[in-house]
């Protein structure tokens, strides 16, 4: 997400102290250009369906 726009933030949630540090270090994870293109064309060929809310909550966010 980082290496898309320099201002996104990720916000991972975890309980987990363990995952909390699995968290922290994937920050030093620097993919390459051809990585990161890879990425990108897998990921555009999943198909997204459904809605990400209900018809009720999608009322109440305002939108």
């Amino acid at each position: 997400m980082l290496a898309q726009q320099p201002w996104i933030m990720p916000i991972p949630g975890t309980t987990k102290l363990h995952c909390l540090a699995e968290n922290i270090g994937a920050a030093a994870i620097e993919l390459t250009a051809a990585e990161l293109q890879e990425m990108e064309a897998a990921s555009s060929q999943i198909e997204v369906v459904g809605t990400r809310y209900t018809a009720a909550m999608e009322g109440s966010t305002g939108l």
